[in-house]
């Protein structure tokens, strides 16, 4: 499948002067973007993988295969060469060359650079990331303050676990659009700017992060779509509307069902995701002596530069 040359919202708003598609008062734009962004988009997970040599040091026609994939998808995985090496400047370098420089640093990560596996006998292992449970659909940083949301997501694969780690992906755009199309009040709901509560993290009597109010969907300064969510059921207070408990709702469905927009995915040695933050999973997995598995994460407050 060859797919549709990918267009971004600022230059979709250039070309078309029809305003934002994310505006409810603006069907015609909507329906016209829509259309653009449903266009050959990827129906199987090999057309989301880009084959590079060096995943620090991407050729020009590397990087422009990739940047490609994610300004359509808002998301592209790598297959890199560089195996196990455990360097954490592999994502580093990476990232930048996205334009993806201002990290979360996070409680969990050493210079923005988190490593995801399991532990015991510290305080992370409290932490679902930090053990071999499944992780629900979630969107990275959704406890985060609303100057400090995480735009881009990127993760690289040191090494998989001897079984699962199975991440599930969605770019946040069509979960926008299914919803929108089976009902826009759904989206007004999710908009709300107290659709969403993550109550306070308290620990030993010790509050680590406050609660956190704000919306499910927004439109940031420059006219993309931002997605804040978590599929988890304790630790979260929805708003009583009954409208966001049924847009709530149906979100869920469509995250179980076998939509072909929801693609599958476990990172091997010397791969990598580049995205803005979509929609994702992770199965649970188990470990070996020979096999224990090592992502590293890093959170950025940036989309990935020109998309």
């Amino acid at each position: 499948m060859v797919m549709a040359p990918a267009m971004t919202i600022a230059q979709f708003t250039e070309r078309y002067r029809l305003g934002n598609p994310f505006s409810l008062d603006n069907d015609k734009a909507y329906q016209a973007w829509r259309d653009i962004k449903l266009e050959d988009y990827p129906d199987k997970l090999e057309q989301l993988i880009v084959a590079v040599n060096d995943p620090a040091d991407l050729t020009r026609a590397e990087f422009n295969a990739v940047h490609a994939l994610v300004v359509k998808t808002n998301m592209a995985i790598y297959a890199g060469n560089t195996g196990i090496d455990p360097d954490r400047k592999i994502p580093s370098k990476l990232g930048k060359r996205f334009g993806l420089t201002a990290l979360d640093d996070n409680m969990g990560a050493d210079d923005g650079v988190t490593s995801l596996k399991v532990v015991t006998g510290q305080w992370r292992g409290g932490y679902i990331p930090y053990t071999n449970k499944p992780i629900h659909w979630h969107t990275d940083g959704y406890y985060n303050p609303p100057d400090l949301q995480i735009r881009g997501l990127l993760l690289h694969c040191v090494r998989p676990a001897a079984q699962g780690g199975e991440n599930a992906l969605l770019d946040h755009e069509l979960a926008y659009i299914h919803l929108r199309d089976i009902n826009p009040d759904y989206i007004e709901a999710l908009m709300a700017s107290d659709a969403m509560t993550i109550p306070a993290n308290i620990d030993k009597g010790k509050e680590i992060r406050p609660e956190r109010t704000g919306p499910v969907f927004s439109v940031m300064a420059d006219g993309n779509l931002h997605m804040r969510y978590t599929a988890r059921t304790r630790s979260i207070k929805w708003s009583e509307d009954a409208r966001t408990r049924a847009a709530v709702k149906a979100l869920a469905e469509f995250l179980e069902s076998e939509s072909p927009w929801i693609f599958r995915a476990t990172l091997e040695s010397g791969q990598g995701l580049v995205s803005n933050n979509v929609l994702h999973d992770r199965s649970g997995f188990e470990d070996d002596k020979a096999r224990k598995r090592l992502l590293y994460r890093l959170r950025y407050y940036q989309r990935v530069a020109g998309s």
